[in-house]
């Protein structure tokens, strides 16, 4: 398949296939892509809590609005950000790019200055929404590596993020959750895999200026 190909094969699942699990090859695809997302200024103010217990996951359908793929996926991704940020957390990254790029202070520090002051001035309201639309990037690079590989998957918004984050005790890693992704693979009698995919005409969605 092409990636438009594969796109068009790719829907929100809503019945795996319990039988059948992603291989340690896959699951470190769906890794490295998640590490190479977009996201504002290079910070990756995000986590990814991988969840493969049938126990946790069968107390988690009861925070999901009931929905089962979270306890038929073979694996559950769960995009965290931080409950509370920091200009820390740009001192971290200048010194990653020193180490890695062995940039020099005097090109890294007017940028570093610039960052720290638009981080400190921010209240922490701000940045959970400002870190919230980098999950948004992260889940939507995974929906498209997930179409790559032909595995299937179904991306969430309804769950009960407070729940998520007791059972799994995500307060000590100063996390929250905020978006969900089961992973898998499709049942035969899901209901929705044969049906054609609804979308707008391109024209309707696209303006083109010249």
């Amino acid at each position: 398949m092409n990636l438009i190909e594969s796109l068009q094969w790719r829907y929100a699942v809503k019945k795996f296939d319990e039988h059948k699990a992603l291989s340690k090859t896959q699951i470190h695809t769906l890794k490295e892509a998640f590490n190479l997302t977009a996201t504002s200024y290079g910070l990756q103010p995000l986590k990814l809590v991988i969840v493969k217990n049938k126990d946790i996951q069968k107390e988690l359908v009861t925070h999901s609005w009931k929905q089962q793929q979270v306890l038929g996926a073979s694996h559950l991704l769960i995009i965290c950000i931080p409950t509370k940020y920091s200009s820390v957390e740009v001192e971290n990254y200048f010194n990653l790019v020193k180490k890695i790029r062995e940039t020099p202070d005097t090109v890294i520090n007017p940028f570093k200055k610039f960052l720290t002051a638009e981080i400190d001035k921010k209240t922490q309201e701000e940045l959970l929404v400002w870190n919230k639309n980098q999950a948004y990037l992260a889940i939507g690079n995974l929906l498209t590596v997930c179409a790559a590989e032909k595995i299937d998957s179904c991306p969430m918004e309804g769950f009960v993020p407070e729940k998520y984050d007791e059972i799994l005790k995500l307060g000590a890693h100063n996390l929250t959750s905020t978006l969900v992704l089961p992973v898998g693979f499709r049942a035969d009698d899901d209901y929705m895999k044969d049906l054609k995919k609804v979308r707008k005409n391109i024209e309707d969605v696209v303006i083109e200026i010249n």
